[in-house]
């Protein structure tokens, strides 16, 4: 992003764990730039708790209370939060677009590793890619009769590092440790972007996603949550619209809110988030155009409310669909404009599976276009082994609250 100073990200660590520590970002605005925070910390597993955002439009100055695991790599943190800074050269009038020409897209390459089949290993490899800051792009994972697991994993690497010989072994090494006696062969190599295209994305998209599943999911489903609250006003404030929210609290509310706003391009200028009992979040924003003028058209009022419902609502698309003998769990995520997807996913997918013992026979992520908007698509077949007992609700139930992160 340019140049950034060293204290546009600080980072106060609690020293009690059941209390939240603080960061404060102090840097020059963009108009989402509180999205691209929030993928970051959710990214992290860091829950927010608060948040205070203050801009005059040019610098901004926000503040998260955030909890979160004891693991939490807090520099490592930092770093990519003041990644996704502007550089200073915004806040002094220089065009950031006309100085440095746009990022080129990362490099993709294919992890492909054999190994012998066992519960969670799915999951495990998935920890593995996580902590190691590889973003799965796509995945094509297959079981054979003979009980070995062939798993392509086409990934992108945010330290960009995954050319070299050492990051490379390292990457190898990490999963055999964790594959242990089973792994049997592992390989990286660099492969073509046009890999993850979403042009690209298999047929089994035309009849296992419909567009009626994501568009208008069934109000009756039990996961379903209770539709948000959501008021406009234009009388507290002489320049910008206030939107007030209230709805459950939830994995990543914070980033749902603010990439809905990015992509409606709408400009956040002052907020605040606080919580109303255990599972209640209430949010104030200030908002305006992307023209600098507050929001006076009532439909496009009634449309940015609507979007606001139909992602706070449901966030993620989920469904348990019977394939003849086979179960299928479909998961679905509607990906950014800036062509970004919710992260974590497919590790909390599989870490449900893995706590409900039930075996993956193979699975796949994809890119499709569907209702005019791209989605990020997660299919897994669903091993129908001796321990295939529990009922298709519990495996909703289950899948969905670690999604949510709900008790």
């Amino acid at each position: 992003m340019g140049i950034v100073c060293d204290d546009a990200v600080m980072i106060s660590q609690s020293e009690r764990e059941e209390e939240p520590s603080v960061i404060t970002v102090n840097c020059p605005d963009k108009t989402g730039l509180g999205c691209d925070l929030c993928r970051i910390i959710l990214f992290f597993g860091l829950t927010v708790v608060r948040i205070d955002v203050s801009t005059d439009g040019k610098w901004c100055y926000i503040v998260f209370w955030v909890v979160g695991r004891p693991s939490t790599r807090w520099s490592l943190l930092k770093n990519r939060l003041m990644g996704v800074c502007p550089s200073f050269l915004l806040a002094n009038g220089i065009s950031y677009d006309r100085q440095l020409s746009p990022p080129k897209p990362p490099d993709v390459y294919l992890l492909k590793f054999c190994c012998f089949d066992r519960r969670g290993l799915l999951h495990d490899v998935t920890g593995v890619l996580c902590e190691l800051e590889l973003t799965i792009k796509r995945v094509k994972v297959s079981t054979t009769p003979d009980g070995k697991v062939m798993d392509l994993f086409f990934i992108t690497d945010s330290r960009e590092l995954l050319h070299t010989k050492k990051r490379k072994e390292d990457t190898c090494d990490h999963l055999k440790a964790v594959l242990g006696d089973g792994a049997i062969s592992c390989s990286i190599e660099r492969v073509g972007p046009e890999i993850t295209s979403s042009s690209q994305g298999p047929s089994f998209l035309s009849y296992g996603i419909t567009e009626d599943m994501l568009l208008n999911p069934n109000e009756d489903d039990p996961i379903a949550f209770k539709c948000p609250s959501i008021t406009m006003d234009n009388l507290l404030s002489p320049s910008h619209t206030l939107v007030q929210i209230v709805c459950r609290d939830h994995k990543g509310l914070l980033y749902d809110v603010m990439r809905t706003l990015k992509d409606c391009d709408i400009h956040v200028s002052y907020g605040r988030l606080t919580r109303k009992g255990s599972t209640e979040c209430e949010l104030d924003l200030f908002i305006m155009q992307v023209d600098g003028k507050k929001i006076v058209d009532p439909s496009r009022q009634n449309s940015l409310s609507t979007h606001l419902q139909v992602e706070l609502s449901r966030p993620l698309r989920l469904a348990l669909i019977n394939r003849g003998p086979d179960t299928e769990l479909l998961v679905a995520n509607p990906i950014e404009l800036s062509g970004k997807g919710r992260p974590m996913v497919f590790h909390d997918i599989t870490l449900a599976l893995k706590t409900l013992n039930r075996p993956i026979f193979s699975a796949e992520i994809a890119r499709h276009g569907i209702g005019g908007r791209e989605w990020e698509i997660y299919r897994v077949l669903l091993d129908e082994g001796e321990n295939g007992c529990a009922s298709k609700k519990e495996i909703e139930e289950t899948v969905w609250r670690m999604l949510m992160s709900w008790e």
